[in-house]
């Protein structure tokens, strides 16, 4: 049976037609519909729009609630409701004739595609929602469901509801064949472009696609490197379920299926910080982050598990799915945006700070002749460092404790056997020494608030240390962890000036696997 809603008619007309109706209103907050007086006589003359902004309940909230238990829209909203709902904060979708919310404007398609998260966290199921999403959103544009995203975060949404729209965008464009992807890009583009023209963007991505393509032809560039990890990932997960399909032992394809946490440990260093500081792109970074971490930990888990039973099939389905989900979104949205945006320059920094990482899931890392070229080219225009003598020029750091040549304390400080890190008082990566580092820094992070170069879960955690910093209640924060089955030692320490004013924060990190080896006996 189709229930519609006009929303021009009464809520006595829509209540006398649809009974249940006025518990899915007293839910929300229209209590006075359950008393008959009040229904029969002001319920008369109010619309569910007028009512709506009479309880300063918003209409997003309320479409929302209708759509979840079966209905759907027809009418439109009084200008002036609609008005008063917008300056309210209200996220309402404006519906057409044909009920169907309509998603002409910018403002009413971030509305509505805001809606479909708010159904999703009422208990809604996701095909319910992903079905309302692909009719009405059919030629929906990444850079779209990016702003959607950050409004959200903005607004306060739990990241996790925030991943449930990620994964929804992940459904739209991941159909169940090729043909349906390829064809389904190809309206994306066509959209874009579309978009892109009525909008004015001062970003033009029309060709997003084909520029990452260009990019990542070249032997050696980033997006070369990355797309190739892609490709063989998606091999082994075809490998492993090809072998659960013959109920046959997963063996190492798993141990290198976790290969993966290198390819995600270089997005989430390299792409996602870079996109948030430099661009404001924070949505899809944000939330591809985090579901990165949860694919690695879930792989981390299963792989350690004797037990592998069917309900241990399950997950590892599970998880698989996730993982070539991701790369259909590194492929199609997270790597055409940073296509769009990224400079040449910032992407020879990356490729820089990529050398840093070890080669995974079998792909070896070429050399990209040009970033080679222009680094030699710059080393050699460089000004050469003078001798470390001091009575040859060069300049001295002058310290109560003594004074040395800066080439003198720059190998002091790579000499000390330990990870060392210092931020600022106004929380920005001033250093990091050289070497071989458990945990990666790389150059582009200098200068850089030092927030944006941790993961989502991990974010509060700094936050908190550095306020305990900086408001005096702690001095030092030490974790012991393992890491990469080794044993290491991470100290955060407020750093201090004489009056105990706080210069910011010294975070020290060291391989302590030679005293465990050392006190085994």
């Amino acid at each position: 049976m189709n229930k519609t809603i006009d929303l021009n008619r009464s809520v006595y007309e829509l209540v006398t037609e649809y009974p249940e109706l006025a518990d899915i209103m007293a839910d929300l907050g229209f209590t006075e519909i359950k008393k008959p007086a009040m229904l029969h006589s002001v319920g008369k003359l109010m619309t569910l729009p007028r009512g709506a902004k009479m309880k300063n309940i918003p209409m997003g909230d309320v479409i929302a609630a209708l759509m979840q238990h079966g209905f759907t829209l027809a009418g439109s909203m009084p200008e002036k409701a609609a008005a008063a709902a917008g300056s309210a904060g209200d996220d309402t979708p404006q519906t057409s004739a044909a009920g169907a919310p309509a998603a002409s404007s910018e403002a009413s398609r971030m509305a509505l595609l805001k809606s479909y998260l708010r159904r999703l966290a009422a208990g809604e199921s996701l095909e319910n929602v992903r079905a309302d999403f692909v009719r009405n959103f059919r030629d929906v544009e990444a850079s779209e469901i990016m702003k959607a995203e950050q409004e959200l975060m903005k607004e306060g949404t739990p990241l996790a509801d925030v991943q449930k729209l990620c994964d929804i965008h992940s459904a739209l464009f991941h159909g169940a064949t090729r043909e349906e992807q390829i064809a389904n890009a190809e309206a994306e583009v066509a959209a874009s472009m579309r978009r892109a023209q009525e909008k004015g963007a001062q970003k033009d991505y029309k060709n997003k696609n084909e520029r990452a393509a260009i990019l990542s032809a070249i032997p050696g560039h980033p997006l070369n490197t990355l797309k190739k990890e892609n490709k063989a990932l998606e091999g082994l997960i075809a490998q492993a379920r090809e072998r659960l399909d013959a109920s046959e032992e997963l063996g190492g394809i798993l141990d290198s299926i976790r290969e993966l946490s290198i390819h995600y440990a270089k997005k989430g260093d390299l792409l996602y910080p870079l996109l948030k500081v430099n661009y404001d792109i924070s949505g899809p970074s944000d939330v591809m982050w985090t579901v990165d971490d949860e694919i690695r930990d879930e792989l981390a888990f299963l792989a350690g598990q004797e037990e592998r039973n069917a309900a241990w099939e399950q997950r590892v389905r599970a998880v698989l799915k996730r993982a070539e989900e991701m790369i259909y979104k590194e492929n199609n949205i997270l790597f055409p945006i940073c296509a769009v945006n990224f400079t040449e320059e910032e992407w020879m920094s990356i490729y820089r700070d990529s050398k840093d990482y070890a080669d995974c899931l079998g792909v070896v890392k070429k050399t990209w002749a040009k970033a080679e070229t222009q680094a030699a080219a710059q080393l050699n225009t460089a000004a050469p460092l003078k001798a470390t003598a001091a009575s040859d020029g060069e300049e001295e750091v002058v310290m109560p404790g003594g004074h040395m040549s800066v080439s003198q304390l720059t190998a002091l400080l790579n000499t000390i056997p330990m990870e060392i890190t210092f931020v600022d008082a106004d929380n920005i990566n001033r250093f990091f020494n050289e070497g071989p580092k458990v945990f990666k820094r790389p150059a582009m992070a200098i200068g850089r608030e030092v927030f944006s170069c941790h993961p989502p879960k991990v974010e509060p955690i700094v936050r908190s240390i550095i306020e305990d910093f900086r408001a005096g209640r702690k001095d030092c924060v030490p974790i012991w962890m393992k890491k990469n089955g080794r044993t290491v030692y991470v100290n955060y320490m407020a750093v201090r000036d004489k009056e105990h004013n706080y210069l910011g924060t010294l975070e020290v990190v060291q391989d302590m696997e030679f005293a465990r080896e050392h006190f085994a006996d």
